[in-house]
Protein backbone atom coordinates (compact mmCIF):
# COMPACT_ATOMS: atom_id res chain seq x y z
CA UNK A 1 0.00 0.00 0.00
CA UNK A 2 1.05 3.46 -1.10
CA UNK A 3 1.02 5.30 1.78
CA UNK A 4 1.77 8.83 -0.14
CA UNK A 5 -0.45 7.84 -2.81
CA UNK A 6 -3.57 10.56 -1.80
CA UNK A 7 -0.92 13.37 -2.54
CA UNK A 8 -0.52 12.83 -6.01
CA UNK A 9 -4.41 13.72 -6.59
CA UNK A 10 -5.32 17.16 -6.28
CA UNK A 11 -9.02 16.62 -4.98
CA UNK A 12 -7.27 15.36 -2.13
CA UNK A 13 -4.87 18.00 -1.48
CA UNK A 14 -8.06 20.27 -1.61
CA UNK A 15 -9.83 17.62 0.72
CA UNK A 16 -7.16 18.10 2.84
CA UNK A 17 -7.16 21.98 3.15
CA UNK A 18 -10.61 22.80 3.01
CA UNK A 19 -11.45 20.25 5.74
CA UNK A 20 -8.44 22.07 7.99
CA UNK A 21 -10.05 25.55 7.21
CA UNK A 22 -13.48 24.55 7.82
CA UNK A 23 -11.99 22.57 11.40
CA UNK A 24 -10.35 25.43 12.82
CA UNK A 25 -13.63 27.50 12.45
CA UNK A 26 -16.07 24.72 13.95
CA UNK A 27 -13.29 24.26 16.46
CA UNK A 28 -13.14 28.11 17.37
CA UNK A 29 -16.44 27.98 17.62
CA UNK A 30 -17.12 25.09 19.76
CA UNK A 31 -15.29 26.40 22.72
CA UNK A 32 -17.86 29.48 22.56
CA UNK A 33 -21.26 27.09 22.38
CA UNK A 34 -19.46 25.06 24.60
CA UNK A 35 -19.26 27.48 27.21
CA UNK A 36 -22.36 29.03 26.13
CA UNK A 37 -24.36 25.85 26.71
CA UNK A 38 -25.75 26.32 22.88
CA UNK A 39 -24.63 22.30 21.64
CA UNK A 40 -28.25 21.73 21.06
CA UNK A 41 -28.42 24.79 19.24
CA UNK A 42 -25.86 23.75 16.45
CA UNK A 43 -28.12 20.62 15.84
CA UNK A 44 -30.85 22.64 15.66
CA UNK A 45 -29.21 25.20 12.97
CA UNK A 46 -27.60 22.52 11.65
CA UNK A 47 -31.30 20.13 10.53
CA UNK A 48 -32.77 23.67 10.18
CA UNK A 49 -31.30 24.53 7.14
CA UNK A 50 -32.52 21.72 4.55
CA UNK A 51 -35.39 23.77 3.21
CA UNK A 52 -33.28 26.53 2.55
CA UNK A 53 -31.00 24.66 0.56
CA UNK A 54 -33.93 23.16 -1.07
CA UNK A 55 -35.36 26.59 -1.63
CA UNK A 56 -32.35 27.94 -3.08
CA UNK A 57 -32.13 25.32 -5.78
CA UNK A 58 -35.21 26.36 -6.99
CA UNK A 59 -34.93 29.82 -7.11
CA UNK A 60 -31.90 29.23 -8.79
CA UNK A 61 -29.55 31.10 -6.40
CA UNK A 62 -26.26 29.76 -4.70
CA UNK A 63 -27.26 26.79 -2.15
CA UNK A 64 -25.03 28.46 0.97
CA UNK A 65 -27.65 31.22 0.58
CA UNK A 66 -30.80 29.48 1.12
CA UNK A 67 -28.95 27.44 3.99
CA UNK A 68 -27.92 30.64 5.63
CA UNK A 69 -30.86 32.25 5.58
CA UNK A 70 -32.93 29.55 6.58
CA UNK A 71 -30.25 28.80 9.57
CA UNK A 72 -30.44 32.17 10.80
CA UNK A 73 -34.17 31.93 10.82
CA UNK A 74 -34.06 29.01 12.34
CA UNK A 75 -31.77 30.63 15.25
CA UNK A 76 -34.12 33.71 16.01
CA UNK A 77 -37.21 32.33 15.70
CA UNK A 78 -35.91 30.11 19.07
CA UNK A 79 -35.17 33.20 20.53
CA UNK A 80 -38.27 34.84 19.99
CA UNK A 81 -40.31 31.56 21.13
CA UNK A 82 -38.15 31.41 24.16
CA UNK A 83 -38.95 35.28 25.01
CA UNK A 84 -42.40 35.48 24.51
CA UNK A 85 -44.06 32.02 26.04
CA UNK A 86 -43.31 29.87 29.17
CA UNK A 87 -41.56 27.37 26.86
CA UNK A 88 -37.76 26.46 27.79
CA UNK A 89 -35.42 27.02 24.64
CA UNK A 90 -34.07 23.33 24.46
CA UNK A 91 -37.87 22.44 23.90
CA UNK A 92 -38.04 25.24 21.68
CA UNK A 93 -35.18 24.29 20.11
CA UNK A 94 -36.48 20.97 19.64
CA UNK A 95 -39.91 22.07 17.82
CA UNK A 96 -38.18 24.12 15.71
CA UNK A 97 -35.42 22.32 14.23
CA UNK A 98 -37.83 19.05 13.53
CA UNK A 99 -40.51 21.35 11.99
CA UNK A 100 -38.11 22.92 9.43
CA UNK A 101 -36.07 19.44 9.00
CA UNK A 102 -39.54 18.01 7.81
CA UNK A 103 -40.36 20.42 5.77
CA UNK A 104 -36.92 20.34 3.82
CA UNK A 105 -37.36 16.46 3.39
CA UNK A 106 -40.95 17.06 2.40
CA UNK A 107 -39.56 19.54 -0.12
CA UNK A 108 -36.96 17.49 -1.33
CA UNK A 109 -38.82 14.53 -2.06
CA UNK A 110 -41.93 17.04 -3.65
CA UNK A 111 -39.14 18.50 -6.11
CA UNK A 112 -36.81 17.42 -8.54
CA UNK A 113 -33.87 18.01 -8.60
CA UNK A 114 -30.57 16.76 -10.20
CA UNK A 115 -28.93 17.26 -6.46
CA UNK A 116 -28.36 13.90 -4.50
CA UNK A 117 -29.79 13.83 -0.69
CA UNK A 118 -26.82 12.07 0.16
CA UNK A 119 -24.31 14.63 -0.34
CA UNK A 120 -26.82 17.35 1.30
CA UNK A 121 -26.94 15.04 4.71
CA UNK A 122 -23.65 13.60 4.68
CA UNK A 123 -21.23 15.81 2.96
CA UNK A 124 -18.93 15.49 -0.19
CA UNK A 125 -15.54 17.25 0.23
CA UNK A 126 -14.22 14.61 -1.99
CA UNK A 127 -16.38 15.90 -5.25
CA UNK A 128 -16.86 19.50 -3.84
CA UNK A 129 -17.14 21.62 -7.15
CA UNK A 130 -15.22 24.94 -8.15
CA UNK A 131 -18.05 27.26 -7.13
CA UNK A 132 -18.95 25.03 -3.57
CA UNK A 133 -14.78 25.15 -2.82
CA UNK A 134 -14.51 29.00 -2.86
CA UNK A 135 -17.85 29.59 -1.41
CA UNK A 136 -16.72 27.58 1.72
CA UNK A 137 -13.52 28.95 1.77
CA UNK A 138 -14.93 32.37 1.52
CA UNK A 139 -17.14 32.37 4.10
CA UNK A 140 -14.73 30.21 6.30
CA UNK A 141 -12.39 32.86 6.20
CA UNK A 142 -14.81 35.66 6.64
CA UNK A 143 -16.10 33.76 9.75
CA UNK A 144 -12.37 33.58 11.24
CA UNK A 145 -12.28 37.40 10.36
CA UNK A 146 -15.66 37.83 12.71
CA UNK A 147 -14.97 35.56 15.72
CA UNK A 148 -10.89 36.60 16.24
CA UNK A 149 -11.13 40.19 16.88
CA UNK A 150 -14.39 39.65 19.33
CA UNK A 151 -12.83 36.54 20.86
CA UNK A 152 -13.13 38.72 24.57
CA UNK A 153 -16.21 40.42 24.48
CA UNK A 154 -17.87 36.81 23.04
CA UNK A 155 -15.40 34.91 25.83
CA UNK A 156 -17.33 37.51 28.11
CA UNK A 157 -20.98 37.21 26.87
CA UNK A 158 -21.13 33.57 26.86
CA UNK A 159 -19.54 33.21 30.85
CA UNK A 160 -21.68 36.09 32.09
CA UNK A 161 -23.87 38.11 29.96
CA UNK A 162 -25.10 40.51 33.24
CA UNK A 163 -21.68 41.03 33.77
CA UNK A 164 -21.26 42.29 29.85
CA UNK A 165 -23.61 44.68 29.86
CA UNK A 166 -22.57 46.47 33.06
CA UNK A 167 -19.34 46.61 31.41
CA UNK A 168 -21.46 48.38 28.25
CA UNK A 169 -21.46 45.81 25.87
CA UNK A 170 -24.24 45.00 23.88
CA UNK A 171 -25.14 41.70 24.42
CA UNK A 172 -28.11 41.71 22.37
CA UNK A 173 -25.65 42.43 19.57
CA UNK A 174 -23.56 39.72 20.57
CA UNK A 175 -25.99 37.02 20.95
CA UNK A 176 -27.23 37.74 17.23
CA UNK A 177 -24.04 38.23 15.85
CA UNK A 178 -22.73 34.65 17.58
CA UNK A 179 -26.25 33.31 16.09
CA UNK A 180 -25.64 34.74 12.67
CA UNK A 181 -21.69 33.15 12.72
CA UNK A 182 -23.21 29.74 13.85
CA UNK A 183 -25.33 29.70 10.80
CA UNK A 184 -22.15 30.96 8.58
CA UNK A 185 -20.17 28.42 9.86
CA UNK A 186 -22.40 25.42 9.11
CA UNK A 187 -22.98 26.75 5.67
CA UNK A 188 -19.06 26.05 5.26
CA UNK A 189 -19.08 22.71 6.93
CA UNK A 190 -22.11 21.14 4.54
CA UNK A 191 -19.75 20.43 2.28
CA UNK A 192 -17.11 18.60 4.73
CA UNK A 193 -19.77 16.51 6.62
CA UNK A 194 -22.97 17.36 5.52
CA UNK A 195 -25.74 18.41 7.63
CA UNK A 196 -26.81 15.16 9.80
CA UNK A 197 -22.64 15.25 10.93
CA UNK A 198 -21.79 18.89 11.48
CA UNK A 199 -23.22 18.79 15.08
CA UNK A 200 -20.04 16.67 15.75
CA UNK A 201 -18.02 19.37 14.62
CA UNK A 202 -19.15 21.94 16.63
CA UNK A 203 -19.20 20.21 19.54
CA UNK A 204 -16.55 17.57 19.85
CA UNK A 205 -13.75 19.52 19.37
CA UNK A 206 -14.20 22.32 22.36
CA UNK A 207 -15.43 19.22 24.57
CA UNK A 208 -11.58 17.39 24.22
CA UNK A 209 -10.43 21.08 24.64
CA UNK A 210 -12.36 21.20 27.69
CA UNK A 211 -10.89 18.31 29.37
CA UNK A 212 -7.47 19.30 28.47
CA UNK A 213 -6.97 22.38 29.31
CA UNK A 214 -8.96 25.04 32.13
CA UNK A 215 -7.81 28.38 30.23
CA UNK A 216 -10.07 29.40 27.42
CA UNK A 217 -7.32 30.91 25.19
CA UNK A 218 -5.47 27.35 25.17
CA UNK A 219 -8.83 25.25 24.91
CA UNK A 220 -9.05 27.68 21.38
CA UNK A 221 -5.55 26.59 20.24
CA UNK A 222 -6.33 22.70 21.61
CA UNK A 223 -9.10 22.58 20.11
CA UNK A 224 -8.23 23.64 16.57
CA UNK A 225 -5.08 21.48 17.23
CA UNK A 226 -7.45 18.67 17.85
CA UNK A 227 -9.77 19.14 14.96
CA UNK A 228 -7.07 19.70 12.31
CA UNK A 229 -5.57 16.35 12.69
CA UNK A 230 -8.75 14.63 13.17
CA UNK A 231 -10.10 16.37 9.84
CA UNK A 232 -6.94 15.72 8.37
CA UNK A 233 -6.59 12.29 9.53
CA UNK A 234 -10.39 11.52 8.48
CA UNK A 235 -9.69 12.25 4.85
CA UNK A 236 -6.55 10.39 4.68
CA UNK A 237 -7.84 7.13 5.96
CA UNK A 238 -11.38 7.70 3.75
CA UNK A 239 -9.18 7.45 0.79
CA UNK A 240 -8.06 3.93 1.45
CA UNK A 241 -10.88 2.04 3.04
CA UNK A 242 -13.28 4.31 0.17
CA UNK A 243 -15.59 5.44 2.87
CA UNK A 244 -17.96 8.44 3.82
CA UNK A 245 -14.97 11.28 4.61
CA UNK A 246 -17.38 13.57 6.72
CA UNK A 247 -18.07 10.31 8.51
CA UNK A 248 -14.30 9.43 9.01
CA UNK A 249 -14.00 12.75 10.04
CA UNK A 250 -16.40 13.09 12.67
CA UNK A 251 -15.37 8.87 14.31
CA UNK A 252 -11.36 10.61 14.21
CA UNK A 253 -12.80 13.51 16.12
CA UNK A 254 -14.74 10.87 18.63
CA UNK A 255 -11.53 8.55 19.21
CA UNK A 256 -9.69 11.77 19.87
CA UNK A 257 -12.07 12.64 22.54
CA UNK A 258 -12.44 9.00 23.74
CA UNK A 259 -8.24 9.90 24.70
CA UNK A 260 -8.71 13.00 26.15
CA UNK A 261 -11.77 11.05 28.57
CA UNK A 262 -9.05 8.50 29.64
CA UNK A 263 -6.05 10.28 29.76
CA UNK A 264 -6.14 13.94 29.62
CA UNK A 265 -3.77 14.96 33.31
CA UNK A 266 -6.50 16.51 35.14
CA UNK A 267 -9.74 16.11 34.15
CA UNK A 268 -9.50 12.51 32.95
CA UNK A 269 -10.99 9.56 34.14
CA UNK A 270 -7.40 8.12 35.47
CA UNK A 271 -6.08 11.20 37.21
CA UNK A 272 -9.50 11.44 38.87
CA UNK A 273 -9.61 8.24 40.19
CA UNK A 274 -6.32 8.50 41.57
CA UNK A 275 -7.19 11.79 43.28
CA UNK A 276 -9.73 10.15 45.12
CA UNK A 277 -7.38 7.49 46.50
Amino acid sequence: MNLAAPFQYSFMIEALLVSALVGTVCAILSCYLILKGWALMGDAVSHAVLPGVVGAYVLGIPLAVGAFIAGLTCAISTGWIKANSRIKEDTVMGIVFTGMFALGLVMFTQIKTDAHLNHILFGNILGIERDDLWATVIVSIATLLILLPLRKDLLLYCFDPAHARSLGLNTNRLHYLLLSVLAATIVASLQAVGILLVVAMLVTPGCTARLLTDRFDHMLIVAVVVTVLASCTGVYISFFINGATGACIVIAQALLFSLALVFAPKHGLIANKRSLR
